[in-house]
């Protein structure tokens, strides 16, 4: 069984002047929902206000909450911040921190939505409004659930706003490996960042999260991976510059779910990134994520089970 976090405001009306593919969500719901009770769905609660301030701007909360943003920083974010769009922003952060609730108690769990790793402390950015990630994990040693949490994006854009919210923060690390040429221009800094040219291809990708990411995880030791799964690395995604195959976003669940079980890591997973006119194909490959990560998880689990008896 995969533990999947949804609410029916994930999936928000488009709202004018937007590229963004607003109905993603509603897709990625319903090929969740054909595999049955293969998916225990949980839902979350709108975000305390209080939880959106410990990393953002007080006065921007504000601006989003009451659907007053600035047209300056719509333009940032990428679209209008409707009251649906507020409503929905509210709650995503607060899906990822129970997704990653789920996953401290079974292992994995992954929110339908999240991964906004472009919001800012006094704006959004980049089609994200409030930056679930960092929102999550805070959140987390706040309240002394671990005391190690790494953040591991995945997307092909770098993880600028995630980096900048959370550096400094003690008992937090992130880690970003991107699209060196691709958004944003100006880049943060994360704990580590890998910085890739463009075109590189599965051997070439895996090869670099190798050498990279497993040498941060045995120095880190941390006791629960947020793990933004962007699927945009994908060589047809509209806004990628690498060249990932389906089956080289397989391989790079099946890795990444690989270290995360071979340390006992638990790892919550966000959706991420996934741009281009096929709206039904880019649901499909954010589904695949979530269910090859979950199927890792349970074949693990399942293992351990036969070998305890």
């Amino acid at each position: 069984m995969i533990r999947v976090v949804h609410h029916p405001d994930y999936v928000a009306a488009a709202p004018a002047r937007s590229t963004y593919r607003w109905n993603k969500n509603g897709l990625i719901r319903d090929l969740l929902l054909a595999q049955g009770e293969r998916i225990d769905w949980h839902l979350p609660e709108p975000t305390p206000q209080v939880w959106l301030e410990t990393v953002h701007d007080a006065g921007y909360v504000a601006e989003v909450l009451e659907a007053r943003v600035p047209r300056e920083k719509e333009r940032r974010i990428g679209f209008p911040v409707t009251p649906a769009v507020a409503r929905r922003a509210a709650i995503v952060p607060n899906g990822t921190w129970l997704a990653a609730c789920l996953a401290l108690d079974h292992g994995f769990a992954a929110n339908t939505a999240g991964g906004s790793h472009h919001a800012l402390a006094t704006t959004g950015a980049g089609y994200c409004v409030f930056n679930d990630l960092a929102v999550a994990a805070v959140r987390l040693i706040e309240e002394r659930r671990v005391e190690r949490v790494l953040v591991v994006d995945c997307d092909v854009h770098q993880g600028d706003g995630t980096a900048a919210l959370l550096a400094g923060h003690v008992g937090i690390a992130t880690y970003s490996i991107h699209a060196a040429r691709n958004f944003p221009v100006r880049k943060a800094c994360s704990t580590l960042d890998v910085a890739l040219p463009d075109g590189v291809d599965d051997d070439g990708y895996l090869a670099a999260l190798d050498s990279t990411l497993v040498p941060m995880l045995d120095e880190m030791q941390p006791e629960l991976i947020l793990y933004q799964a962007g699927v945009d690395p994908f060589v047809d995604d509209r806004l990628g510059r690498l060249a990932l195959t389906l089956g080289g976003l397989e391989r790079r669940e099946q890795f990444i779910a690989g270290l995360a079980i071979t340390r006992c890591i638990p790892l919550a997973s966000t959706v991420g990134g996934g741009y281009g006119d096929d709206a039904q194909a880019i649901a499909e490959r954010h589904v695949a994520a979530i269910l090859t990560l979950g199927q890792a998880f349970a074949d693990a689990a399942g293992t351990q089970t036969r070998l305890s008896a």
